[in-house]
Parts: C-alpha cells; sequence; structure tokens
C-alpha cells in the first residue's frame, strides 16, 4: 500500500515531465521543418545535386571539390524522337546532327560523372505529342541503369506546348511498362498544387516523388500541400535568379545558369536512397481541400517559370543554318496522319509570326530544345 501512495504521488509530476519532453520533440520536429523549408542550402549537412543541359560548359575536377554534391541529373530527350535524316547539307540533316551530338554528350558525361564518384540521372522534358512514343524515346536516349534516377519534366500543366497531365499519367504507365520503375516528377509550384489538388484524378503523377522548382527563401507557408509528406529534391537556384552579382549558392566549375538542388539529408543519406524507386502513400483529399475545389480556387501563377527559359540559345530551326539547302514540305493536308506521328512535332500550336516573336525577346535562353520547337 506504502509503494502504491508513493506511485500516486509521483505520478503527476512525471506526467509533467512526460508533456515537457512531447512539447520539447514537437519543437525539434518545428526546428528540423523549418530547416527544410527555409534555405536548407546553407546547412552545410545537407546534399546537393546538379542538373543541366547540353550547353552548360562543366569543368568536372572543380565541381566535385565540392563534397557537398552528391549527384548529377542530366538532360536526356526532349519530346518525340527526331526524325532521322541522311542529306547533310539540308535542315532537317542539321537537326539530326544536332540531335546526335546532343545524345553522345549526354553518355560521355554520364560516364565522367560516375568515374568521379557522382550519382548519375537522367530527365525526360515532356511535350505534347504521343506520350507512349515520348517514354520510348527516352528510354532508347537515355538508356537508363537501375541505379540511375529518372524523372519526368512537365513544366507547365495547361501550357499547349508541354505534356498535359494526362499524358504524363500515359507516360509514366508506359514508362513502368518498359522499365519496372516510376520516375522522379520534376515540377514548379503552381503544376504540382494543381496535381495536389486534383490527385483523385492523377493518381500516378500525385504519387511520384517530387522535386519541386521553387525559387523562392521559404516554402514553409505553400508546401507541401496535403498531398507529398516533402520534397525529394528542391531546385532553388537556375539562370533566372543566379547571375555575377548575386546567387543562392555558387558552384564552382560550372556556370551562373546551371541548376542547383537541395535534399533534405545528408550526403551520405542521399547516396542511399538514390535512386529513390517507388510511391508514396496515397492521401486522398480532405472534405476541405474538396470544398476549396468545388468552389473554383483561384490558381495563379507564381511569377517566372523555369519553362520560360526553355529556349536554344545557339540554334534556330526556323531559319537555315549558312550554306544548307531547304526541302520543302508537303503542305498539312496532304500528310497522313502516321506520317504526323513519325514527325517532330515538339513545337506549340499557335500563330507562326507572334512565336517568332516570342523568340526574339527570348534573350536570357538557358536551356536548349533538342526537338526542333520553332525558335
Amino acid at each position: 500500500m506504502r509503494y502504491a501512495l508513493v506511485y500516486l504521488s509521483v505520478l503527476p509530476s512525471a506526467g509533467k515531465w512526460l508533456l515537457a519532453l512531447l512539447a520539447l520533440f514537437a519543437a525539434l520536429a518545428s526546428v528540423t521543418a523549418a530547416a527544410e523549408t527555409h534555405q536548407p542550402w546553407k546547412k552545410p549537412d545537407y546534399a546537393l545535386v546538379l542538373d543541366a543541359y547540353e550547353l552548360n560548359p562543366l569543368d568536372w575536377q572543380r565541381i566535385v571539390s565540392d563534397r557537398r554534391i552528391a549527384g548529377f541529373i542530366g538532360k536526356a530527350s526532349d519530346g518525340l524522337p527526331q526524325q532521322y535524316c541522311a542529306d547533310r547539307t539540308s535542315l532537317c540533316g542539321a537537326q539530326w546532327r544536332k540531335y546526335s551530338v546532343s545524345r553522345e554528350l549526354y553518355h560521355t558525361r554520364r560516364a565522367l560523372a560516375k568515374v568521379l564518384g557522382l550519382k548519375w540521372g537522367s530527365y525526360h522534358l515532356g511535350r505534347a505529342g504521343d506520350p507512349e512514343l515520348q517514354a520510348l524515346h527516352y528510354v532508347q536516349y537515355a538508356r537508363p541503369q537501375s541505379d540511375e534516377v529518372i524523372v519526368l519534366d512537365i513544366e507547365d500543366y495547361d501550357d499547349a506546348e508541354f505534356m498535359s497531365l494526362e499524358e504524363a499519367e500515359r507516360f509514366v504507365t508506359a514508362l513502368y511498362g518498359h522499365l519496372d520503375r516510376y520516375p522522379l516528377l520534376y515540377t514548379n509550384h503552381r503544376t504540382a498544387r494543381h496535381i495536389a489538388e486534383n490527385r483523385e484524378q492523377y493518381p500516378l503523377l500525385s504519387r511520384l516523388r517530387l522535386w519541386y522548382a521553387r525559387y523562392k527563401e521559404d516554402i514553409g507557408d505553400v508546401f507541401p500541400m496535403g498531398n507529398w509528406d516533402g520534397y525529394t529534391l528542391w531546385q532553388f537556384a537556375y539562370g533566372g535568379n543566379c547571375n555575377s552579382k548575386s546567387c543562392p549558392y555558387r558552384v564552382e566549375g560550372a556556370p551562373h545558369n546551371i541548376d542547383v538542388n537541395v535534399a533534405p539529408v545528408s550526403v551520405g543519406a542521399l547516396k542511399k536512397a538514390w535512386p529513390f524507386d517507388g510511391l508514396h502513400d496515397e492521401k486522398p483529399p480532405t472534405q476541405d481541400e474538396k470544398s476549396l475545389l468545388a468552389a473554383g480556387a483561384a490558381d495563379s501563377p507564381d511569377g517566372k517559370k523555369h519553362s520560360d527559359f526553355v529556349a536554344d540559345p545557339d540554334y534556330n530551326p526556323g531559319k537555315l543554318p549558312p550554306g544548307t539547302v531547304a526541302i520543302p514540305s508537303p503542305r498539312d493536308d496532304q500528310v497522313s496522319d502516321s506520317e504526323k506521328t513519325d514527325k517532330l512535332t515538339t513545337s506549340s500550336a499557335g500563330n507562326k509570326d507572334s512565336t517568332a516573336d516570342n523568340c526574339e525577346k527570348k534573350e536570357d535562353a538557358l536551356e536548349s530544345d533538342d526537338l526542333a520547337a520553332p525558335c
């Protein structure tokens, strides 16, 4: 009886300690969450990953001198496959040579990166057009190995130039059929939020691990949008917010327009988790989210998007390279549907004159369009 009385007298005190410990754990969790959403690239124990396209010049020895850089994701395929053209003096011949050189450069970079100890990955830039054919194109172009990250890049969900979300669902299904693996989803905040709010409509996209493109110092007030527990990678620096005067993070051996990403884990943990296979748990929308959707919640753009910089500064397929000869194209109404499918159709629909005007305005173009968009 005496021991029982002692136990009862101690219990309230122990309860207070227990509550204090729970409060401490909650505070620590809050601090950890803040570290992952507020300038995590400033934490020296968090890993970094670079991603690049073929026109980014790279000094690999200087890049790997930064021990925080654990991985590299290279641009692989872009839209539909390039049509083969043997006539080296024609415009289509120039396009084929550029495509072939880009593909060889991709595989050379992959070999170098792996020899230097970096984890490797690749991404496919999704454009309007047959998503099953694009999935096959990606597999044949990148030849992904089992230890490599695979990524679908969706630049915007309502731009006719890029792959729609319905097409993206089909792309993911087709890619899984080829590789028995699911890709990461690279996209901006606006598109990620739309997928999260409509995740019953996009059961695959909403469960892919997220590579989040957001050029803010803090995302704690908008992320993870009820769908993702957190980001796998956060692209925080690109050509739009990094120049010779200021940059969130300088990468030795790479130009200012290199894309830099942070992972909220150590280098060792990131390499162990790479290539981030699998889907995250399904999270059905809450009643509040459904109510907001039914009310037609506004979905406004968030400033400049990464896709604003998707252009090729070195090549304009709308103009003939010096010394080349143009091959007249058949009229559109004389071309069969199957022939149209076989051709490169990565350009966006719309007025060609306005497209040309837009191309002239893209003076800060950073990323290459391999497959001949009309710019």
